[in-house]
Order: C-alpha cells, then sequence, then structure tokens
C-alpha cells in the first residue's frame, strides 16, 4: 500500500481513516491484512519513538497538558492538533489523565476534537489521542467511525474497546470488529467482550472467539468461563461450530500457563473435555479437528492427570477415545493427504508429536534436517 492510497491527493498525508476503510472495502468481513500495516505514516515511525515515562502514574500528563492549552483557547480548531503528539509518549490504552482532560471541557467540544482527529488524522499519534477523547466522552453516534478505526487493531484496538465498553450498543459493536480483527486486536476486544459478561454474546463467545491464534491463550479460560460453557455442552449433538470451537478452546488452555486460565485451573475441565471428545468422532475428519484432538491427546499422555484438570482414570479414557478416532480409516487418510500436501500443521504434528503418540497417520520418521 503505498503512502499515496486514499482520498488525498496524489502525494498528500492520507488520513489513517481514508487508509482503513479502503483495505476494509477489499474485503468487508474479513480481518485487515497484515493489520492494515504499513500505515500511511510509516516513514514517520520507523525510528523508535519518545520512551514511556519511568513513572508510570505520568504517563499521559504531558498530552493532558496539551490538550488543556489547546481547549483553553476558545478559537482553537482540531486541525492544530494534527501534528502535535508526535514527539511525545502516546499510550495506546486508556489513560486517566487524558480522560480527565476530556472531561474538563465542555462535552461537544471534546467529541467533535476527537472526530477530526480520528477521521482526518494522518498521524497515527494524533488519532490515537482523538480515540481517547472518543472514548471519554462519544456517543453511539460515534461507533461506525470507532469501528472503522479500530479494524487497524494492533494500534487501536484497546481504545476502541474501551469505548465501546461504555456506549449503549456496545456490545454489537464489539461483536462486529471481533470478527475482523485478529492477533492482539482480538485479545483487546474478546476481554472487553469477556468484561461486559453480556448474554447476547455468549453464542459468539461459545463458538467463534478463538480463531487459533496463540495470543488466544490470553483470554480462552475467560471466555469458557463468562460463556458458561459448562452449562452449554448439551447443545454439542447439533453443532459442529460448537465442537470444533471447543477443541480450540481446549488445547489453548492445555498451553497457555503465564497467560490465561489453564485446564488445570479451570472447575469444568474433566466434563468438558468428556464432552469433547464425546462428540468431536461424530464429524466427518478434517484436518483442523485431526490437529487439535492429536495435540490435547499429547497433553494428555506426557502430562499429569492435574495438569489437565481431571482424575486418572478420566484422563485415560479420554486419551483412549481421542486415539480411537485419530487411527480410524478415515482420520487416517485425512491426515496424510494433508501431509502429502504440505500442510505445516501436519507436517509439524508428524515430526514433534506423532512418535509419542504412535498414531498410525505418521510412521516414524527423523525430522528434515533443517528443522
Amino acid at each position: 500500500m503505498s503512502e499515496t492510497t486514499g482520498t488525498g491527493l496524489p502525494g498528500s498525508p492520507t488520513a489513517l481513516f481514508d487508509h482503513a476503510r479502503q483495505l476494509h472495502q477489499l474485503g468487508p468481513e474479513e480481518p485487515l491484512p497484515r493489520d492494515g500495516y504499513p500505515f500511511p505514516d510509516d516513514t514517520l515511525h520507523r525510528r523508535r519513538g519518545p520512551k514511556a515515562p519511568q513513572d508510570r502514574h505520568s504517563v499521559g500528563k504531558d498530552i493532558a497538558l496539551i490538550l488543556d492549552a489547546h481547549f483553553a483557547r476558545a478559537s482553537a480548531l482540531p486541525s492544530e492538533l494534527a501534528d502535535v503528539f508526535h514527539d511525545v509518549y502516546v499510550p495506546i490504552h486508556h489513560n486517566e489523565h487524558i480522560t480527565a482532560a476530556a472531561e474538563r471541557v465542555d462535552a461537544e467540544r471534546a467529541r467533535q476534537t476527537g472526530r477530526w482527529l480520528v477521521r482526518y488524522g494522518t498521524d497515527r499519534c494524533s488519532v490515537t489521542v482523538g480515540l481517547a477523547l472518543l472514548a471519554a466522552v462519544g456517543t453511539a453516534d460515534d461507533i461506525p467511525l470507532i469501528q472503522t478505526i479500530g479494524l487497524l487493531s494492533d494500534r487501536f484496538g484497546p481504545l476502541a474497546a474501551h469505548a465501546f465498553e461504555r456506549q449503549t450498543g456496545g456490545v454489537e459493536a464489539l461483536l462486529w470488529l471481533a470478527e475482523r480483527v485478529t492477533g492482539w486486536g482480538r485479545v483487546y476486544v474478546v476481554e472487553a467482550l469477556c468484561r461486559l459478561d453480556d448474554p447476547t454474546a455468549r453464542p459468539w463467545l461459545l463458538r467463534r472467539a478463538c480463531d487459533g491464534d496463540f495470543l488466544n491463550g490470553y483470554f480462552a479460560g475467560k471466555v469458557a468461563t463468562v460463556a458458561r460453557l459448562h452449562e452449554a455442552l448439551a447443545e454439542l449433538d447439533t453443532d459442529s461450530e460448537m465442537v470444533d470451537h471447543i477443541g480450540r478452546l481446549l488445547h489453548l488452555m492445555s498451553d497457555c500457563g503465564g497467560m490465561g486460565l489453564t485446564l488445570a485451573h479451570y472447575p469444568h475441565s474433566g466434563v468438558v473435555l468428556e464432552a469433547h471428545a464425546r462428540h468431536v468422532g461424530s464429524l466427518s475428519p478434517a484436518i483442523e479437528r485431526y490437529f487439535t484432538i492429536a495435540l490435547l491427546t499429547q497433553h494428555l499422555t506426557t502430562e499429569p492427570p492435574k495438569a489437565a484438570g481431571c482424575t486418572a482414570a478420566q484422563q485415560e479414557e479420554l486419551r483412549s477415545t481421542y486415539l480411537e478416532v485419530l487411527d480410524r480409516e478415515e482420520w487416517t487418510h485425512t491426515a496424510r493427504a494433508g501431509f502429502a500436501a504440505d500442510d505445516n500443521r501436519m507436517r509439524w504434528l508428524a515430526d514433534h508429536r506423532a512418535p509419542q503418540l504412535r498414531l498410525r497417520a505418521f510412521p516414524d520418521r527423523e525430522p528434515d534436517a533443517e528443522e
């Protein structure tokens, strides 16, 4: 994406909002490619910017002073703030000092300033400050604006999520954004949904919250808890999407120590694992399903029962159930076909997990030399 992409004149700076909107129009239901990077202002941010103050409580104070001085002049225009934050440290999360500055001035003026910076800002620093203003005093009218800039979620996801948490209609706005972000952006948005704990979000949390990214480990346990996963297991009989998503949740929670809630500390691990093992075998084989239950089987094979939150008897029964599925003829064929097609999951599984599990799909073999 060139620096002139967007609605600006050739050679003129491009508003980050226009950059996000144009990328979004290329795939309206999908996350932006590479989370929208590089941004149009990339050349200005290739070098590391100002460092955060050592005193974390002072973060944002210098920005608040700039805003106070700006708002003190009745004739000051939002455009005057377009380039003034580039040389100060700008936090991307909610900040009490910036919020206080927004609340010290007439709310409508703070909103108009935030709207202008988000809509027309060409520097990520000023756009971030504008979004912080909207997160503090924005209204439901600002949801479409915040959703679009929030698609650049690695940078703007935290403030977009915070803005929606405090607004009427925020759950629906968060769900829309959650479907279109990944990586850290998904962490910010899904964690916001979990904090709200709204019943209308539970169906989505049960089926779609985890997209398979390693960072999902930060919120997988929160999703299982808030969505009342253990109370929804009866739905597995007719809901293959939920079966697959539970598999992802369980796999993530088996290996997210230091990030989030693990199976060892989730009080319903045993019953959820049993339900998943009981239902996944009734589905047709697929590479992702094979990969997920192979990793769960590996965990049940190499870790003590308490690591999976179950008894020794449960662990052995679960391991046997999963292995029986993995070694079925049609599942074996699917795994081998994926390996032959150089699927990276099947390749990694064959090299690093299958020898311990003795899976039919993969004869024992040495990893490639470069691995």
